[in-house]
């Protein structure tokens, strides 16, 4: 099958500073590919590459078998992370101006209904909360029916039910034949909404599968988390004694590579020895264990400034 889009060893430098160092990827018709990664790991560059607003250092990127620059923008959406249309107009108005820049668009009316604003066409965009503002930018993405649509953090600032709304949107979208790259912080939508995530450290794409190849490969085991009122070493040393893995943690203790059917032996022991315990929760890997597994280190050690120091892209936004 061949790549709707596709990158290939890309990279992008600002000032000698490598934001973006030799990524390649493909995404195919119809495929929701999720971009994961910490602040400044170069998911916005990688996005901005891809649509031809940002020319790469070096590598070559091809959508819908062109150069991004040369693409029709009817084929495109694209809701950047940071977007400020004008106040004083409608989120009608809104739509419909944007509407008006293409030849074959929706009816803004039905986008307003989609993202979940059919209540709220008359009200300025100033006027609106946070979440709804966001909501309006996505609208202005979706306007003219994208084959490929980019998506940079899509859910910042909305609440619940308005992120039920949006992924509800790429669902359809994706279902339709829509091709969707999002990039996220939030590791349950990506893992609910994509079928393939790519994660991005250090301007690297460093792994690349579905959630599923991803958890089995980096995600570790299933564990039992136990809430202690007792020494955590003590707990630890007991079930060591009769062949758990046990880990002590902030909150008490961790049993690693348990089944559900074991955590009655656990139980067991607990109250054999006597130890007090608050809480037992069984978890299995998720998608966030992947990304603290493979970018922990950068999320941790890279913060703030740091991060822009480092990278300093020439636009605003994530780098």
């Amino acid at each position: 099958m061949n790549a709707l889009l596709s990158a290939d060893d890309v990279s992008k430098a600002y000032g000698g500073v490598e934001a973006l160092d030799g990524v390649s990827l493909s995404i195919h018709e119809g495929e929701v590919f999720a971009l994961i990664g910490p602040n400044g790991a170069g998911k916005t560059t990688l996005v901005r590459t891809l649509t031809g607003t940002v020319e790469p250092s070096a590598g070559s990127i091809s959508v819908f078998g062109e150069a991004p620059e040369a693409v029709d923008s009817d084929r495109l959406g694209v809701l950047p992370q940071s977007f400020s249309p004008p106040g004083r107009l409608t989120a009608r108005e809104l739509l419909e101006y944007y509407a008006g820049l293409y030849d074959a668009p929706l009816d803004p009316e039905e986008v307003l209904a989609t993202v979940g604003l059919g209540d709220a066409g008359d009200t300025w965009y100033e006027n609106l909360s946070g979440g709804q503002q966001r909501r309006v930018c996505l609208g202005s993405a979706l306007v003219n029916d994208p084959d490929l649509l980019f998506l940079d953090e899509p859910t910042t600032g909305i609440d619940p039910a308005g992120r039920r709304t949006v992924a509800e949107r790429v669902e359809t979208l994706a279902a339709g034949g829509t091709t969707v790259l999002l990039t996220t912080h939030d590791m349950a939508e990506a893992e609910t909404l994509a079928d393939r995530v790519g994660l991005l450290a250090d301007g690297e794409l460093v792994a690349t599968g579905t959630p599923e190849e991803l958890l089995d490969e980096y995600g570790g085991e299933s564990r039992l988390e136990i809430d202690l009122d007792a020494e955590a070493e003590t707990v630890v040393s007991m079930l060591e004694e009769s062949g758990f893995d046990a880990k002590p943690t902030r909150r008490g203790v961790d049993v690693h590579g348990i089944a559900p059917t074991e955590i009655g032996r656990v139980v067991d022991v607990l109250e054999t020895e006597g130890l007090a315990y608050t809480a037992l929760t069984w978890r299995e890997p998720t998608l966030e264990d992947v990304y603290m597994t493979l970018a922990g280190d950068e999320e941790s050690g890279l913060q703030g400034d740091d991060v822009r120091s480092r990278k300093a892209p020439a636009a605003g936004g994530d780098a």
